[in-house]
């Protein structure tokens, strides 16, 4: 099997994207343009000792930030909460079902998605703080608990490349099961709360029980969606046949026909709508990647950085 970077990743190039995530942070302040600005910059909140808000005391606080006004004047304990957690864990969740083995341009999705993984990954590590994740397809959920170290990454990654390298045209797709709302369960069961949560999909099969566990995770974690996209939900091809594959099933569709451009278009296009639409429902920041960009140029953008006219 040949890793391209396109189609299959190797664990060099995804352990070689440390350099680029140098100048690259979740937690910076964000120019106005940036996805994290504005109402969700308070969400973020990173590492540090700064006041943020009082809660009700969930098991496992540290008692030490009750505060026993509040938990006397409300009959209940209630806890100091502060923007920014020392050392805060972090869950990069990687999807490599075969619903992202897709790309019409440049790469396929599930490169896409190995990249942004490894990216963010690399990004928590150089914040100080402790990199785990989990990596599924559509039968498997693999596990890598957070810790603070170049081999938790080199282990989450090659979790990574073996789900990746696993992808084939050759096999069924399950899409419309419910393993992207049973890795969320999963994730609510690791991270009790404090912890930043970047989930990275195309969230095929996304629906309302994925709107209830995403609503779950924010309500006490900072979780943030990157979904991955490939260009030709947005703007499919007015002439020409385009091949459809699905496991052993092939079709050639003719696309300037309009009785199946419209449809296919609009079922394309709409399904995009849909998932996006979704996941804003859900008040969780959103971040959209397309296979026909690099990714960690978008992921720049997409953090506001060429606003600062860093490179």
């Amino acid at each position: 099997m040949i890793s391209d970077g396109l189609v299959y990743v190797s664990l060099a190039q995804l352990m070689g994207l440390e350099f680029k995530a140098r100048d690259l942070s979740f937690l910076a302040r964000q120019p106005q343009a940036s996805i994290l600005a504005g109402n969700h910059a308070s969400r973020l909140r990173g590492r540090g000792l700064n006041f943020d808000e009082l809660r009700r005391y969930q098991p496992g606080d540290d008692l030490r930030h009750l505060d026993w006004r509040a938990s006397l004047r409300t009959g209940k304990p209630v806890v100091r909460t502060f923007t920014e957690e020392r050392d805060r864990p972090a869950l990069i969740l990687v999807d490599q079902r075969m619903s992202m083995f897709f790309g019409s341009q440049r790469s396929f999705k599930s490169a896409v998605a190995a990249e942004l993984g490894a990216l963010a990954a690399w990004m928590v590590f150089n914040a100080g703080d402790r990199v785990g994740g989990l990596v599924f397809n559509d039968q498997r959920i693999d596990n890598v608990a957070p810790l603070r170290s170049r081999s938790r990454i080199q282990a989450l990654c090659s979790h990574i490349v073996q789900h990746n390298h696993q992808l084939n045209a050759a096999n069924p797709d399950t899409e419309g099961e419910d393993q992207l709302d049973k890795v969320l369960q999963r994730c609510l069961a690791l991270a009790g709360h404090d912890h930043l949560i970047c989930i990275i999909s195309d969230f095929a099969g996304a629906g309302e029980r994925t709107l209830q566990l995403m609503r779950q995770l924010a309500a006490h974690n900072d979780v943030i969606a990157m979904q991955v996209y490939d260009p030709l939900a947005l703007n499919l091809p007015k002439n020409g046949r385009l091949l459809i594959t699905q496991g052993q099933l092939q079709v050639e569709l003719a696309v300037e026909q309009r009785s199946v451009h419209q449809p296919l278009g609009d079922f394309l296009g709409g399904r995009l709508k849909d998932v996006a639409t979704l996941l804003r429902r859900s008040q969780v920041p959103l971040m959209m990647f397309s296979t026909a960009r690099d990714a960690q140029e978008q992921l720049r953008a997409e953090l506001g950085k060429r606003a600062g006219g860093r490179r």
